[in-house]
């Protein structure tokens, strides 16, 4: 298995990335969701962690070689981001959703220089405005953002489009497509219900997906 791959294997076996298009989740929004991710759980699976902290380093070292600083978002990239700086020798730091209301009243923790090199960790990417608002947070403070470093992606057109709105990269470890496909190669899913989840991942306000039947 190439790293896309082993990483969605993982996701699945520990059920950070769990399928259920029969049943779906509901989010927040009200929106009926085929698939339920939380990759927090990859933090108390050590296996998976290894593979997950290793996969980040590799694709930060292969796209990001001027790398100076880690920074993670909050709350979720802020141990990724620890752990992959660690591996890496870098510093990290991360960025609070808003900026604190006491003492300095930090939104950025950690040192961070104007002019320094960044690469932004985060654990997942789907319509991406949170991540874009940590972009910012660090382009005002004068850093240089290369780009984003995430453990998996929806690929939801949204986020595409914020993305190449705000001129950033991100390089995810893998994807909702090839997460799928294993999902149905290691039968967490029938091999017909593909379609209907990539119908979702293309336009989730669409719940058509939820009784349509695949040939």
């Amino acid at each position: 298995m190439n790293i896309a791959e082993t990483i969605a294997h993982d996701l699945l076996s520990i059920h950070a990335v769990f399928f259920r298009p029969d049943e779906p989740f509901t989010w927040a929004s009200g929106i009926k969701s085929p698939v339920y991710c939380d990759n927090r759980l990859t933090l108390t699976a050590p296996e998976v962690r290894g593979h997950v902290e290793n996969g980040l380093a590799q694709v930060i070292r292969e796209n990001y070689p001027d790398v100076q600083v880690l920074m993670g978002t909050s709350t979720a990239g802020i141990a990724h981001a620890a752990i992959t700086g660690h591996l890496m020798n870098l510093p990290m730091g991360y960025v609070r959703s808003g900026a604190k209301d006491h003492g300095r009243q930090n939104q950025i923790e950690g040192r961070l220089d104007a002019g320094q090199k960044v690469v932004v960790v985060e654990d997942l990417i789907s319509t991406g405005g949170s991540v874009i608002e940590v972009v910012n947070v660090l382009r005002e403070a004068g850093a240089e953002v290369l780009g984003i470093a995430s453990i998996f992606t929806y690929g939801m057109r949204r986020g595409l489009e914020r993305l190449a709105q705000a001129q950033v990269k991100n390089v995810s470890l893998t994807d909702f497509d090839v997460i799928a496909r294993v999902a149905a190669e290691e039968g967490y899913i029938r091999p017909e219900d593909i379609r209907r989840l990539i119908a979702f991942r293309d336009n989730p306000s669409d719940e058509s997906w939820i009784t349509r039947q695949n040939g």
